[in-house]
């Protein structure tokens, strides 16, 4: 059987035309380099290389094995890769980041469906919310973040990152229970121009405020609250209204609150985020994980049977899309 080693210096000669060039991109000595081509000419039978000047040319014997190399060579690295990832997933860790709405439903999924799949791997999950989960990832922190954007919005520095689309949906408006419009069917964001907002996190002001814009209007907002629950509890209070996604409301509705869809319903997108150099074993796969969770949650807004859709069965809940 022929030699690996002496395989790969074969293959090195041809490409540089050179004994000593192939030495230096080897890392090894000129002699070493001539001492395995002897030695790979003697497995063989035949002369593999032929001197010219400071420069060696592959006899056709030489040729036609390094034609044979690349292949074996490409095959060998597949193999090595397939089983590192394989003993990634035996010993694996995945620090993930996810914004709590998120975490709620989405994450939930994945982690079930993980477990089911490479049970042996180890997952910590710790809420951040971008862009300051972008730079933990960056700074090499944790390995996936889930993140969420707006669109329209300014789009996140990602150099040297791979972002993921898993969802996209609807936002929609939250009254306390009494409100004068709760019996009304869509709502305009305009009918609602002369209430007090309750906004979210910077990024959730932020897209208020542009859909409100869009709208014709500047909202009078109180209150950043970066808890989606939590300001549905001052909503029931009568503190204000706010914009919620419809992934969140089917997670969790509070019950003092009413929610109406909105005809100009602005609207979020979910991502996964991971390094753009080959994340880790585990990464991938809590990344496949968040895909499988993300198209169970598709199948389950589109179900209006579904037992566990409550999502899909309000119409004023909406629901959740892919994104295109």
């Amino acid at each position: 059987m022929l030699d690996l080693r002496r395989l790969r210096v074969l293959q090195e000669v041809a490409r540089h035309g050179s004994l000593s060039h192939a030495a230096r991109a080897l890392n090894y000595t000129q002699p070493a380099i001539s001492h395995h081509i002897r030695r790979l000419e003697e497995e063989t039978g035949t002369a593999l290389i032929t001197r010219l000047g400071r420069g060696v040319r592959l006899t056709e014997a030489g040729t036609a094995l390094v034609e044979h190399v690349d292949g074996i060579l490409a095959r060998m690295t597949a193999a090595e890769e397939e089983v590192a990832a394989i003993a990634g997933l035996h010993a694996g860790r995945v620090r993930v980041v996810s914004f709590p709405g998120a975490s709620l439903t989405l994450m939930s999924g994945a982690l079930a469906r993980l477990k089911e799949r490479h049970a042996s791997i180890e997952v910590s999950v710790v809420t951040g919310r971008p862009p300051e989960s972008l730079a933990l990832l960056r700074a090499g922190e944790c390995d996936l973040v889930v993140s969420f954007d707006y669109p329209g919005a300014p789009a996140d520095q990602i150099a040297g990152l791979v972002k993921v689309p898993l969802l996209d949906g609807r936002l929609h408006a939250v009254l306390a229970s009494g409100h004068p419009l709760q019996g009304e069917g869509a709502l305009r964001l305009a009918a609602l121009s002369h209430e007090t907002w309750l906004a979210g996190c910077a990024r959730c002001q932020r897209g208020l405020i542009d859909a409100c814009a869009r709208a014709g209007f500047t909202p009078e907002t109180t209150l950043g609250i970066p808890d989606l629950t939590a300001i549905q509890g001052m909503v029931a209070e009568g503190m204000g209204i706010a914009l919620v996604p419809a992934l969140v409301l089917d997670a969790y509705r509070h019950p003092g609150v009413v929610v109406r869809p909105l005809v100009d319903a602005p609207t979020w997108e979910i991502s996964a985020v991971v390094h753009d150099d080959g994340p880790p074993a585990a990464a991938m796969a809590m990344l496949d994980a968040l895909r499988t969770a993300a198209g169970e949650l598709r199948e389950r807004a589109s179900d209006p049977d579904g037992d566990r859709s409550r999502l899909a069965r309000s119409p004023s809940c909406g629901v959740v899309a892919p994104v295109a």
